[in-house]
């Protein structure tokens, strides 16, 4: 069984706005609308879970599921005070068994193709755990006191970490329920994941597949849908 965990749970508060950023509209649907549409359209997933605030189950319910005309049910799970919190949520919500897989992907990367669902799935199979990333392409500096440069940092063998990040969802349990016990916050599931001696392995991701997270951010992904560089 494969499972998709989809996290729409933050406020936007760099976006701005009354509208959290999931919400906001990309071509006349909501950026989460658009995302979702991807995991469902691919026939990929039995199960697909999106996890929001307390607050928007309804709102997400109304205005975004019941307007996609969508052919699989979608399960609303509410996610907690922070994102590894509301991924926990989703992970223990999963009906799936501990050697299924799972994605694990933000709500606010429209953009994410076939190509690279069916690179993660893969080598999830293969490997246990893994995440879609991109090579640095830009100088790397480490910055230091009074805002002046430490040093420059060689990006080779840098990637810059996307999502989807998949893993078998009894590795995801195990990690996220250790961070858990233990309060340590990291900056992603990987991060979770590797404390736990697992490798984890690297699937080749796109630049297209940007996460929205500030008004700039939302004019790159317009330009990107007109131009046609979305998911088919």
């Amino acid at each position: 069984m494969n499972s998709a965990i989809i996290v729409a749970a933050g406020q936007g508060v760099r976006m701005g706005g009354s509208v959290s950023k999931q919400y906001m509209p990309l071509d006349g649907m909501s950026i989460l609308g658009r995302t979702l549409t991807a995991f469902v359209e691919c026939c990929f997933f039995e199960e697909v879970i999106v996890v929001v605030a307390a607050g928007d189950r309804e709102y997400c319910r109304r205005q975004v599921i019941n307007r996609l005309d969508l052919k699989q049910a979608i399960r609303i799970v509410v996610g907690g005070r922070d994102r590894q919190e509301s991924v926990f949520n989703g992970l223990e919500a999963s009906n799936g068994q501990d050697d299924d897989t799972v994605l694990i992907h933000d709500g606010v990367r429209p953009f994410v193709s076939e190509d690279i669902l069916t690179q993660c799935l893969a080598a999830v199979k293969a490997h246990g755990a893994c995440i879609a990333a991109v090579p640095a392409s830009d100088t790397l500096k480490q910055i230091g006191s009074g805002g002046k440069i430490a040093q420059t940092l060689p990006r080779e063998g840098v990637w810059l970490a996307q999502t989807p990040q998949g893993f078998r969802l009894g590795l995801a349990r195990a990690a996220h329920r250790q961070a858990r016990a233990e309060g340590f916050s990291g900056t992603d599931d990987a991060q979770l994941v590797e404390r736990l001696g697992q490798s984890v392995a690297v699937v080749p991701g796109n630049r297209a597949n940007i996460k929205i997270t500030t008004p700039d951010d939302l004019l790159l992904a317009e330009a990107i849908w007109r131009h046609g560089r979305h998911p088919s």
